[in-house]
């Protein structure tokens, strides 16, 4: 006899009944999965009136489609509601263990059922970018003739990631990171809910933003982080205490929109001025542990390696620029690394303002009114007429001479001689500042014989 019948009472139990227990033991987040499309919280760009979600929910668009975003976001859900909402059979397929011998036993099923009964497939597929090319060809064709409604879910990018016949074929979707407020509103909800914990505790404020910053716009993380720390609760209330000892990660005193956010930032960039690797280290760890947008502190260090290095280290452009590439091309956490790699560039780099004090200088001339007029031959030549008026004649090609720089007036009558860049002896830098007085000697025409005749 099979024990197991009697196993928790299991025994002379309705399938609804045993589902139901099964259900109850589920993960709070498996728990409090939307049952309908107004459940979902988040993704207002690809559920609104009209938009191609809500109408492939809503069944009248048969496209597959290709959801793509951060952990957490709803793609397993959405795919979900896709099969219900349409009355259509639900097939599930994991990219980590699935192989060609079960995508095709799962389309010779889904054709069966199609040719027997009429009843359509959604097949979701999930980490699809794990599929080999031969296991995503696999799909072709059953997507083309509509055998299965593919929906398939990737955390990368799927136009790296998936072949191309196959994402012809499909609608690709991204989905985004949950905001604060979309967090807070499933924690709440799952607090709440006779799904979720049925009201039997309530959570302090610090420890509701504190749990909203550990998720980082992922739902389930937050949602797995509050049922641990529910576990933990003596007195009915969760406190910061509890969960902080719960999931083992000090809260983070810093706040988006408050003090704590520009003061770790100011921070965080002074130390890179100063040249202290490790507390810029330090300060990018607390701002990504704390939730931060990796693209704001992405922007924060391309604009500090133009006004802090400048041409002292040309290259820390570079990498701040390809640093910023790699937050939007990979997201968090992974992006960690490059912001990482970024600052610790941009803070061993030689330190010069001198490009930041001359645009400054330059647009403080010009607010002041010394703009004049554009030297005649520097103006454009390129239409009927502009001879007649004077414009582009007498201009010197400086290539045309072997040092390639020429005596010339190039600035505006008002402001010859004027210099804006005083390069430092720094870095890089120090070449130029050896190098920018035999410039200026040369276009300004004050070489004389008595001047070394070197190459510029």
């Amino acid at each position: 006899m099979n024990e197991g019948l009697f196993d928790e009472g299991l025994f002379g139990a309705t399938d609804e009944e045993k589902a139901q227990r099964i259900a109850a033991n589920a993960p709070l987040a498996v728990r409090m999965r939307p049952r309908t499309l107004d459940e979902v919280v988040g993704q207002g760009h690809l559920l609104g009136p009209g938009a191609p979600l809500r109408r492939l929910v809503e069944g009248s668009s048969p496209a597959s489609v290709m959801l793509y975003g951060p952990p957490g976001t709803g793609k397993t859900t959405l795919a979900t509601l896709v099969s219900q909402a349409t009355g259509r059979r639900f097939a599930a397929l994991s990219a980590l263990s699935a192989g060609v011998k079960e995508v095709r036993a799962v389309i010779d099923e889904a054709r069966r059922r199609l040719v027997r009964s009429g009843e359509s497939t959604v097949l979701f597929i999930d980490e699809v970018h794990r599929f080999s090319k031969t296991q995503q060809d696999a799909l072709l064709g059953a997507v083309e003739d509509r055998i299965v409604l593919l929906v398939a879910a990737t955390t990368e990018n799927p136009f790296f990631s998936v072949v191309s016949p196959l994402l012809s074929r499909s609608l690709v979707l991204q989905l985004r990171p949950l905001s604060d407020d979309d967090v807070r509103s499933l924690v709440r909800r799952a607090t709440a809910d006779e799904r979720g914990l049925n009201g039997a505790i309530t959570i302090a404020p610090d420890a509701e933003d504190h749990l909203v910053r550990l998720a980082g716009g992922d739902a389930r993380r937050a949602l797995t982080a509050l049922e641990a720390a529910a576990d933990a609760v003596t007195n009915g209330v969760l406190d910061l205490a509890t969960l902080e000892a719960t999931v083992d990660k000090a809260a983070v005193r810093y706040d988006r929109q408050g003090d704590q956010h520009y003061d770790v930032t100011s921070a965080f960039i002074k130390s890179i001025r100063g040249s202290d690797v490790d507390a810029a280290l330090h300060y990018l760890a607390r701002m990504i542990e704390a939730g931060e947008d990796p693209r704001f502190i992405a922007r924060r260090l391309v604009i500090h390696a133009s006004e802090d290095v400048g041409m002292a280290d040309p290259t820390a452009l570079q990498t701040a620029v390809a640093a910023a590439q790699a937050v939007q091309l990979i997201g968090l956490p992974e992006c960690a690394l490059n912001l990482a790699h970024a600052t610790v560039h941009l803070a061993t780099a030689p330190k010069s303002n001198a490009v930041t004090v001359a645009i400054g200088e330059a647009m403080s001339d010009v607010r002041k009114g010394l703009i004049g007029q554009v030297p005649p031959h520097l103006r454009d030549g390129h239409y009927a007429g502009a001879a007649k008026l004077g414009n582009a004649q007498g201009y010197r090609y400086p290539h045309d001479v072997p040092e390639g720089v020429l005596t010339q007036q190039y600035a505006p009558d008002d402001l010859v001689d004027r210099d804006y860049y005083v390069p430092t002896n720094r870095g890089a830098e120090r070449y130029i500042a050896e190098r920018l007085p035999k410039l200026r000697k040369v276009v300004r025409g004050e070489r004389n014989s008595g001047d070394d005749q070197g190459p510029v």
